[in-house]
């Protein structure tokens, strides 16, 4: 299994955003759906062993690649999808999930909450981190990178004090996005071992 967590810092945990502004006045909507794509969509077909959490504050929406249903691969389609999980926000209890659609579930939980859930290794992907090409593969990864803006001092004492360890995919900063990419294809490489 493999989880990724991404902490988002602008995007709205409400379903009132624009699908034809994404970019601009959806609060970087734009970006959490890129991270959807690229965390469960691969070529012709999705990654069923992969999980992806979008933390929005108090708000997690969590996307199992297994059972999720109508995910496709444009921006607007995703947002509309993630709009359709929020407005069912009121329907989440507790930590009882509110299932908008198969393979996506509601939580109102924040970021320590959303990863006491999670079973896992934790490895938060920073720049700052241990580079991927020399270290060890992990089993069960929960990856947790944030979106375009660094984690807060609160998210990043969090994360110190959970974390097995820190990772680095590489020298050069990368979009949200792309590092799901690089992580996958670590992954999927066994630690660029295995072609």
């Amino acid at each position: 299994m493999r989880q990724f967590v991404v902490v988002a810092h602008d995007a709205p945990a409400t379903p009132d955003f624009p699908l034809d502004a994404l970019a601009s006045e959806a609060g970087r909507m734009d970006l959490l759906a890129r991270t959807l794509n690229a965390g469960l969509l691969a070529s012709h077909g999705i990654r069923e062993d992969t999980h992806v959490h979008l933390v929005l504050g108090d708000v997690t929406v969590s996307v199992d690649g297994a059972t999720v249903r109508n995910l496709h691969p444009d921006e607007r389609a995703i947002a509309a999808l993630l709009r359709s999980a929020l407005e069912a926000r009121e329907d989440a209890i507790g930590h009882q999930p509110a299932t908008p659609s198969p393979g996506i579930e509601l939580y109102r939980m924040d970021l320590e909450t959303t990863l006491d859930r999670l079973d896992g290794s934790l490895v938060v992907l920073r720049e700052d981190g241990d580079p991927a090409a020399e270290s060890p593969v992990p089993e069960d990864p929960v990856f947790v990178l944030s979106d375009h803006r660094p984690f807060t001092e609160a998210e990043a004492t969090l994360l110190d004090d959970r974390a097995g360890r820190r990772l680095s995919l590489g020298p050069v900063a990368v979009h949200a996005d792309h590092a799901i990419s690089v992580a996958h294809n670590w992954l999927d490489t066994d630690g660029y071992t295995t072609y």
